[in-house]
């Protein structure tokens, strides 16, 4: 039988009322506390959240809003975040606005509403529409930085650095890069990278731009071969698995014909043929420390949090063709 507010206050020799303003932060002295928190603990009890909410105030949910769960990118930050959640007694609602800028001003306005705070990964809308609809001290951003809003992202520049010094080793010197969403902040800040490596005996061949997925990367798969690059950095994984799906029927060996690279190292990346080399982006990672960052577990309002990269070598990248 589930243990009641009323078992712990019969144990603790207190009233109900005491027990709850105990457990919920409220006026009563630090023996009481302690004795009540003791008691609980040994009980296995367990605080009803919609009541507990009645207490304090707060409902004890957070919002997650991503852009599309079919991206294998966002599912993996949505299992950070609801694994953190779990194991700080959170639930967790989550939204996905299918690339609409417009279906996420409207989420946030709904989930500002009915949680404690919302999580934002990747958003598509405008600094100032964001800045607008959203309450700065109880949002955070993750992979998306806005001025005056706290964040967590990626070491995007360090990871293309590694994907560039990695495929220069290997002997290529014309790269072709596979552009994202034109008004994408994650594709702005890869662009940014790539131009600080652009020279010196190297140069980057921006080849389109397309949407972040598998049939992105098909549209693109014709130019990189049109192109000169002996290698091809895709925006991200998604892209790079479509390109890969082209070259295949086009019957370009990969990578004995031209070296494919993608961003995230998404679950799919080692499932591919070859398996794809590609950038580690932090996404479970990213979505706890984000929901201890909107719980003031870590950092302070208004902070950014860098989190590292790293290039998973695989079989899509080699040696410049001869």
């Amino acid at each position: 039988m589930r243990t009641t507010v009323h078992d712990v206050a019969r144990a603790a020799g207190v009233s109900v009322s005491t027990v709850s303003r105990a457990l919920t932060g409220g006026t009563v002295s630090a023996a009481t506390r302690q004795a009540v928190i003791e008691v609980a603990t040994r009980l296995g009890y367990q605080p009803n959240r919609a009541a507990r909410g009645l207490i304090t105030g707060r409902t004890g949910n957070l919002g997650l809003i991503v852009p599309d769960l079919r991206n294998p990118f966002f599912a993996e930050v949505a299992k950070g975040v609801s694994a953190r959640a779990r194991a700080v007694d959170c639930g967790v609602f989550i939204t996905d606005t299918d690339e609409d800028p417009v279906a996420e001003l409207e989420a946030i306005a709904v989930l500002g509403r009915n949680t404690d705070g919302l999580l934002l990964c990747s958003p598509r809308a405008a600094d100032a529409d964001l800045l607008a609809a959203a309450e700065p001290a109880t949002t955070v951003l993750l992979h998306r930085r806005v001025p005056g809003m706290s964040s967590v992202v990626a070491d995007v520049a360090g990871g293309i650095r590694q994907a560039v010094g990695h495929l220069r080793a290997l002997g290529h010197r014309r790269i072709g890069y596979v552009h994202g969403p034109e008004d994408s902040w994650a594709a702005r800040q890869r662009v940014a990278a790539l131009a600080e490596l652009d020279g010196d005996g190297l140069e980057i061949l921006r080849l389109g731009s397309v949407g972040p997925t598998f049939e992105g990367g098909l549209l693109a798969g014709d130019l990189v071969l049109a192109s000169p690059a002996t290698a091809v950095l895709a925006y991200n994984d998604l892209v790079a698995l479509g390109l890969l799906h082209r070259l295949a029927a086009r019957g370009a060996a990969v990578p004995e014909r031209l070296s494919v690279v993608g961003f995230d190292d998404v679950s799919l990346a080692a499932m591919s043929h070859p398996p794809l080399t590609s950038v580690a982006v932090p996404k479970d990672r990213a979505g706890a420390v984000g929901l201890d960052l909107l719980l003031g577990r870590s950092g302070v309002a208004g902070s950014e949090m860098v989190l590292p990269t790293g290039l998973v070598v695989r079989a899509s990248s080699g040696v410049v063709p001869t």
